[in-house]
């Protein structure tokens, strides 16, 4: 068994429990309101932002060992910059302010605790605990968008009536993120030491639970 397929394994039904959340299994088959596809974009917004930060922070963490990993960093945040204003033009598209968005920060609520505390454990996982720990986020947002970012933008352009120009964020990251599952099984698999292949373990399943906190949130607030 290869270190990805250690990992897929060993996250099964932490992965099962947030793809069963019920605005994952309506948004897939379009059937949530504009508001609710709003409230979620804003929530995406608000962790995107930090994907060029926290590659940057996890890349200047590395050990000299993984010197390969922090080149492959390297790769991965030429792919990511600016993806943050593809969820905010979407949002414009929607008919929604997206610079009262952008300028939004806790305690305001479109920036929900959810989302804040995902953040900061990526954060923490990196400087405190162990920057290989980080990658248990990418498994999770990655693993998700490939699952259904694009089935869920195209149902939701035909029930909510919106242009293509509102789903650039679910319908680039559907079929991007395919690639980057591939890569991110190649750099997975390189990682021989297994302390850090537990930590990558841990922090998935935790990750797992926090990114489904952010959709059980907005299913409690806005479905």
């Amino acid at each position: 068994m290869t270190v990805y397929q250690k990992l897929l394994q060993a996250t099964e039904k932490e992965r099962n429990e947030l793809m069963n959340l019920a605005l994952i299994q309506q948004g897939g088959k379009g059937n949530i309101s504009l508001q609710t596809y709003i409230g979620f974009l804003t929530q995406a917004y608000h962790h995107v932002k930090h994907t060029t930060p926290l590659l940057m922070t996890c890349g200047g963490r590395l050990s000299g060992k993984y010197e390969w990993l922090r080149t492959a960093i390297g790769e991965y945040i030429e792919e990511e910059m600016g993806h943050q204003e593809w969820v905010l033009n979407d949002i414009a598209e929607c008919g929604a302010d997206k610079e009262a968005v952008r300028n939004s920060t806790m305690p305001v609520t479109s920036a929900c605790l959810a989302t804040e505390v995902m953040v900061s454990y990526a954060y923490d996982m990196i400087n405190r605990v162990n920057p290989i720990g980080f990658f248990g986020m990418v498994l999770v947002l990655e693993g998700t968008s490939t699952a259904v970012a694009t089935q869920a933008g195209e149902k939701l352009m035909q029930t909510l009536n919106l242009p293509k120009k509102a789903f650039s964020y679910l319908l680039s990251h559907g079929s991007l993120d395919i690639s980057h599952v591939s890569f991110y099984e190649s750099l997975v698999n390189q990682i021989t030491d297994e302390a850090d292949q537990n930590c990558l373990i841990h922090s998935a399943k935790v990750f797992y639970k926090l990114y489904g906190d952010i959709f059980r949130d907005i299913e409690a607030r806005l479905m």
